[in-house]
């Protein structure tokens, strides 16, 4: 009888294929990396963000320049149009002052030679009707006058025209012949003192300096509430200043230059002469 023998059957367990082990690692290895790869695109989004938000600052304080720029460009080229306004109106200006001049001119000449003409013919009438000598002394004297009258027109005439066409005086007597014209009104002034404000006519006139010796001075002058300094300025040389609300200039010219002191007159055209007595009333 065969003996029962209990066969003990012993189960191994076959181990896992080495390629499992390597998958494994593999899949683990390129986890790491796509971490690696996910963070650093995350820090580059993150730098392209800064940049982006930094070009964009600076783009607009670049515009905010230029816009500054081009506003005060176009100030400029106002203040420029205005300037070539201005310049434009006073060349208008001085051809209009000129004009009327000559044509003044031209017609004291004509009334002379009228009124010497009437006068002659007159004179030659009263001889072929009188002899007597006091008639003929008396229109001798009448010629006399007449020429003496004709003769300080001319003088007149020959008197240096500044730019504007107005006529020029270089003492007391050719003031007096400028203001029988009737055109303009003029102030007579001495100034003896530097440094302290003297009223001639409208405006306020402040002595700063003399030269004898070169026949040139300075001084400052304040029109409507704007002070201007006119230095090394010349005997008879006139200075034009435009007073606010007219379009004919004032004139200020000094005839004789001392020590500390100045001799002149201030000519102002009628109707600015007449606006500022209105205004004073």
């Amino acid at each position: 009888m065969l003996d029962e023998r209990h066969e003990e059957v012993t189960t191994q367990e076959a181990p896992a294929p080495r390629w499992i082990g390597i998958v494994i690692v593999a899949l683990a290895v390129i986890s790491i990396a796509g971490l690696a790869v996910g963070w650093t695109a995350s820090n580059h989004e993150a730098a392209l963000q800064n940049t982006l938000s930094a070009n964009t600052q600076q783009t607009k304080q670049t515009d905010d320049v230029l816009a500054q720029r081009l506003a005060k460009a176009e100030d400029m080229n106002a203040q420029l149009q205005g300037e070539l306004s201005v310049v434009t109106d006073k060349m208008k200006l001085t051809q209009g002052e000129l004009s009327r001049a000559r044509a003044q001119a031209k017609q004291i000449k004509e009334q002379d030679a009228k009124e010497l003409s009437d006068l002659q013919n007159n004179m030659n009438g009263q001889l072929a009707t009188k002899a007597s000598v006091d008639d003929v002394n008396k229109i001798g004297s009448d010629v006399t006058n007449v020429k003496t009258d004709l003769d300080a027109t001319k003088n007149n005439l020959q008197m240096a025209r500044g730019e504007f066409g107005t006529l020029i005086a270089k003492n007391h007597d050719e003031i007096d012949e400028l203001r029988r014209l009737g055109e303009r009104d003029y102030y007579e002034f001495t100034i003896d003192k530097k440094n302290s404000r003297e009223k001639v006519g409208d405006l306020m006139v402040e002595l700063k300096s003399t030269t004898p010796k070169k026949n040139v001075y300075t001084v400052a002058i304040y029109v409507d509430d704007n002070r201007y300094d006119k230095k090394n300025r010349s005997v008879d040389e006139p200075i034009y200043f435009f007073v606010h609300g007219s379009r004919a200039p004032l004139e200020f010219t000094v005839n004789q230059i001392g020590k500390d002191k100045i001799v002149g007159y201030l000519s102002v055209p009628k109707q600015a002469a007449a606006r500022a007595q209105a205004s004073g009333n």
